[in-house]
């Protein structure tokens, strides 16, 4: 029964990994078939004739090394700034226990019950107030404020898994409450700090609404706003070269998961044996 069990295991596991492959296997077969092959009624896994002239027409048609420039800057300072903000206010939350913290802690749930669709006026208008209107400026703020919540909650998660009793053997050794965060409490942080920034990154790189409201200039869109210009006023959609641009979109999530991956990983495995 215990093999049984077992085997069911992987095989719901097997079928969970087709499920989350699948789009990204039907968007790499769509960007390199030719528009015959696409249009056929008989649609195939492997395309019978692989192309590159869909990438060559994404490129030709919009301004994708800029757009994909404009998306990394944004989602880079996304992530810093979210860090920056979220990891002390973090650690006051998880340590300093008091009314005040409690109310934050709430507001910070509430705050995420609410849709954002709510805040698009108000924040325009607020936005407007301060110039930042089809800036990238502008567009970094609305996405830190947007993901902060989620980075508080999830950094004081693991600012209360690091023990106390660290701090105070280090403080008992004559270190600072600084110099017992920077040297004992911040590498226990690390697997936190790089989740934080990969949910950061991630979540700027892919978002469409905010920037859809505040990049009113052309000039200044970001990735997923130029995918948009693949389809045509009257709703015809170039199915080849949005195909292939929403391929390259892709690329440096997931080049940035790879690069951070063991990192994370090691991370994980050590601050769970020294906590």
């Amino acid at each position: 029964m215990r093999r049984l069990g077992r085997a069911g295991q992987y095989l719901a596991l097997v079928c969970y990994l087709i499920f989350l492959a699948f789009p990204l296997v039907w968007l790499v077969s769509t960007a390199l078939k030719t528009p015959r092959e696409m249009a056929s009624l008989n649609p195939t896994w492997i395309p019978a004739e692989p192309t590159l002239e869909n990438f060559a027409a994404a490129f030709s048609e919009q301004d994708l090394t800029g757009a994909a420039l404009r998306s990394l800057i944004v989602a880079v300072a996304t992530a810093v700034l979210t860090v920056l903000i979220s990891l002390p206010a973090a650690y006051a939350m998880a340590r300093y226990r008091s009314v005040v913290n409690r109310i934050a802690i709430g507001w910070v749930l509430v705050s995420q019950v609410f849709p954002f669709i709510l805040i698009i006026i108000p924040l325009f208008m607020v936005l407007r107030a301060l110039n930042l209107v089809s800036t990238l400026a502008g567009l970094v703020l609305v996405h830190v404020t947007f993901v902060l919540p989620f980075a508080l909650w999830m950094l004081q998660g693991y600012v209360r898994a690091v023990p106390r009793e660290l701090e105070e053997a280090a403080a008992v050794d004559g270190a600072s409450r600084m110099r017992a965060i920077a040297a004992v409490v911040a590498p226990l942080l690390a697997p936190g700090v790089v989740a934080t920034l990969l949910f950061a990154f991630i979540s700027s790189w892919n978002e469409f609404l905010f920037a859809l409201v505040v990049l009113k200039d052309p000039d200044v869109a970001t990735l997923p706003l130029t995918l948009v210009r693949f389809t045509g006023p009257e709703g015809v959609v170039r199915l080849g070269p949005l195909a292939a641009a929403s391929l390259l979109a892709t690329l440096p999530s997931l080049v940035f998961f790879a690069l951070i991956q063991r990192r994370l990983r090691s991370g994980l495995m050590a601050g769970a044996v020294k906590g």
